[in-house]
């Protein structure tokens, strides 16, 4: 049947770095979703997903978290299941944050730093985040409902900043 879609199912968001040089101080970096009600799509997420929660209906959460970037292959992963999300959310942000304790970083100073965003086997996106060396956090996935219920994703790595908590206040504005 030409032109028809189901949207989109269940994504996996992937990061991962290589570990500080020996003697220095470990690199942490976090993945973070924000989920944003019809009413208020750009403005205070609904509730936040991190390495500390999960989404109230279970349809968002961290499969893997690292302190250091010593795992083998992707360090941090998260799932979306955005075909179970309720209809009163139409937006979902997902971003990375450096932890900026004990020491301030920004990407450039993170070893091999990348991403990864997928459905299954399709690779949707992937960044080594180049464009955003000089932030301190970015959002890199942004999935949104369209007028027919389907959630769509829109790719961009878009740097930020700020500290990890002030990140997930602004981290949902508009680009």
């Amino acid at each position: 049947m030409p032109g028809f879609s189901k949207g989109m199912d269940k994504v996996e968001v992937a990061v991962k770095w290589d570990p500080s040089p020996a003697g220095t101080p470990p690199t942490d970096l976090d993945i973070i979703a924000a989920t944003f009600e019809t009413g208020d799509p750009y403005g205070t997420p609904a509730y936040l997903v991190h390495f500390d929660s999960r989404s109230p209906d279970g349809t968002i959460f961290l499969n893997r978290d690292s302190t250091d970037g010593r795992g083998f292959g992707w360090d941090e992963v998260m799932t979306l299941e955005v075909d179970r999300l309720s209809e009163r959310y139409a937006r979902v942000v997902v971003g990375v944050v450096i932890q900026q304790q004990p020491a301030r970083r920004t990407f450039a100073g993170v070893l091999n730093p990348a991403m990864r965003v997928r459905e299954g086997y399709t690779v949707l996106s992937q960044d080594d985040f180049s464009s955003v060396h000089d932030a301190t956090a970015a959002t890199i996935a942004e999935f949104v409902r369209n007028d027919s219920g389907e959630w769509i994703f829109r790719p961009g790595v878009h740097g930020f900043h700020e500290d990890p908590e002030t990140f997930t206040r602004v981290m949902g504005r508009a680009h």
